[in-house]
Formats: C-alpha cells, structure tokens, sequence
C-alpha cells in the first residue's frame, strides 16, 4: 500500500479539495509499503485524452497558407506531402514504434487513457504500453473518405452501450454543415455515438445531438490549424452544460504538442472556469468514453489556493509524477525509493532537459526505441 501524507487530493467532478493522507492500491506489489510526505502537494486525476491518433505524432505536419474549408481538402493536399522526405522516413518506422510512441507521448504529459481512432492493435494489449488504449469501441473514419470500416455497417455492429466515433463536420462550409442531417439520415445517430470536431454544425444541430444522448470531443487546436476556427463558445457551453462534451489532440499532425498544450488553447477559446476545462479531460471524458472508472493521478506542487486554476498552464516537465494503477510511470528523481519499494525498474531520463525517472519497460517494445522518437526525451 502506498500512502502519500498530508497531500491536496482535488476533484474536478465536483469541485473538493480535500487534505489528507492518501492511500493508492498497487496491482504490482500490494503488500509493500511506501510512504512520502507531500505536503504543499496536489494531486489529481490523470487526465483523459478523448481523441487521438497514436500512430500519427511523429508525421510532420503539411505546410499550409491559408485554411481549408474542410478536412477532405486538407486531406486531398495532404497526398502531395508523401513525397517529402520527412514524411516517408516516419511512415518507413514500424507501426508498433508508432503506436508506442504516441503513448509514451501522451503518458509524459499525464495522460494516461486515450481513445485512438483507429484500428486497434495487438501492441495496446502489452502490459508495459505507455497508456491504457480506451476498449472496446467501434469507428469509421468519417463520411467522404474512404478509409475505414463503412459507415452504417460499423455503426449497426456497435452495442447500445460501446461507443462509436465519427469525423464530423470537420469544415467551414456547406459540406460540413449538411453532415449531422446526412448522418442522421443513415440513422447512425445514437446514444452511442461520439462526434469528433463538429465544428460545422449549427445551433439546431447542436440541440439534435444533445436531445439523441451523443457526445462531441472538441480538438481546438488541429480545428484552428486547418479550418482557421474551431467551435463557437455558446455551442461549446451548451453542449458542456448538457455533459456530453470532452477534449481531445488529434495528433501532433494537425494538434497540439500534448493535451496539456491542448488545454490552454481550450481556455483561449471558450468561457470555461479552470475547473471546467480538466472536467473535460477527466471525467467527461471517462464519461463519453464509456469508462466506469479511472485510479490513475497526477501528482503537482501546489502553485495556487485553487489547484485547479494553479494545474492550467503547467508544462509536461512541471509534473512531479504520472502514476497508474497505483504505481509511478515518470516522476522527479526524488521519488526513486517508490519505483524500487514496488520492484519497478526505472531508468533516468531527461524530460525538456529536466531530471527524471521513468518506468524502464515503457521506453522500449520489443527492442524499438520508440523513446528516440519523441523530441525532448533522452536517456541518461
């Protein structure tokens, strides 16, 4: 049992902050005993990244001028961008370097679920991958581009009670506007499902999907780099208000660097209290994702009265620890005795040139150095 003292334990569920002593569970050793006194510490939960594509972080990103009217015409330039160089030799790495890769990346900036909007991959089942891939659900990639399993038949396989993601109305335009009725139309708009970007649709379209039970994950960044706007703050209130509204990246090939970057960017554009915004990446996220439950936290210094408003901002190498199942993923050296108290191997690291420790296991698979993919991250 891990007890971490006279620790700021904050909840963006309902707004505590309790201090107290904290007791984690450990799946790896539970009859060791770690104590550490965190006074002038917080902790909360790790976050939850609603919307990513793992494979797609080390893709650079296609140079543009002006913003497109839609994601298929982002799409359509896009396939000039396979011939540059840079491009071809991060597709030629391994899809299992990829995809370990865009879980480290996301398990370095605390978050520790994520949702990929993908196929899924036997890589995710390995007990040291970086973050808990979000399973089961079902996909389709979008309505006018023919990737993915089809529409219609992938949302009719899909359970009542799994989630199922979609693009939608990721455009400006008329196109983009019409795709909520068309949607709708193919009767593929459920309780179940989960509309990514929704950046097209209008006030009307916004009461249809909350009246159908679906949820939307706004991805601000990659909206504003491609389309040059991203959802009005009254459609994001009312769908914040109505609890079917998360947050997610998109992948540094049109997204942020990481979901804390994400967050500011978030704040910039809408009228959410800090509270409201990590409400986003915890538990309505965990909400739309159809996840009962998460243990995970993060581990900060207390920089403010409210350690909701002192967590925005924060920077990745800022973070004390990332802990899941009750056991450090990366930490401040300080925390070393924790990793061997559970019989966790770990290695030093540096993290944007700060000292760190990190699980040992989840910097390589299977001999590929998915570490060496990740700008920022070096061993010691």
């Amino acid at each position: 049992m891990v007890l971490l003292r006279n620790v700021s334990v904050a909840s963006p569920a309902d707004g505590s902050v309790d201090v107290r002593d904290l007791h984690l569970a450990s799946a790896f050793h539970p009859h060791q005993g770690f104590e550490k006194e965190l006074r002038d510490h917080a902790v909360l939960p790790a976050l939850v990244n609603a919307h990513e594509h793992l494979h797609q972080n080390g893709v650079p990103p296609l140079p543009q001028a002006l913003p497109f009217r839609n994601s298929y015409e982002w799409a359509a330039a896009f396939q000039g961008h396979f011939g540059n160089a840079a491009v071809k030799a991060a597709l030629a790495t391994p899809l299992p370097a990829r995809l370990w890769h865009g879980g480290l990346k996301n398990a370095l900036c605390g978050a520790t679920t994520v949702m990929h909007h993908d196929r899924a991959h036997d890589t995710f089942d390995a007990t040291s991958f970086p973050v808990r891939v979000s399973q089961p659900y079902c996909w389709a990639h979008s309505l006018h581009l023919d990737y993915g399993p089809q529409v219609v038949t992938s949302f009719s396989a899909a359970p009542p009670q799994i989630p199922w993601f979609i693009h939608l109305a990721e455009g400006v335009d008329s196109l983009a506007a019409g795709e909520l009725q068309e949607l709708q139309q193919l009767g593929c708009l459920g309780s179940n499902t989960v509309l990514i970007h929704a950046v097209g649709l209008g006030d009307a379209d916004v009461v249809d999907i909350i009246r159908a039970g679906a949820g939307v994950v706004w991805c601000p960044s990659s909206n504003l780099s491609l389309l040059g706007q991203t959802i009005s703050r009254r459609r994001l209130r009312a769908l914040f208000d109505a609890g079917c509204l998360a947050l997610g990246t998109d992948s540094r090939l049109t997204g942020a660097r990481d979901l804390l970057a994400e967050l500011e960017v978030a704040a910039a554009h809408s009228d959410f209290a800090p509270r409201e915004l990590l409400q986003l990446v915890t538990e309505r996220a965990l909400r739309l994702l159809r996840i009962t439950e998460s243990t995970d936290c993060i581990i900060v210094r207390d920089r403010d009265a409210d350690p909701f408003r002192g967590f925005l901002g924060l920077q990745r190498a800022q973070l004390r620890a990332v802990v899941r199942d009750g056991a450090p993923f990366i930490t401040d050296p300080d925390f070393e005795e924790w990793f061997a108290a559970l019989g966790i191997p770990c290695r030093a690291i540096a993290l944007d040139g700060q000292p760190k420790l990190c699980r040992s296991d989840a910097l390589l698979n299977k001999g590929l150095p998915a570490w060496t993919l990740e700008p920022g991250l070096t061993l010691q």
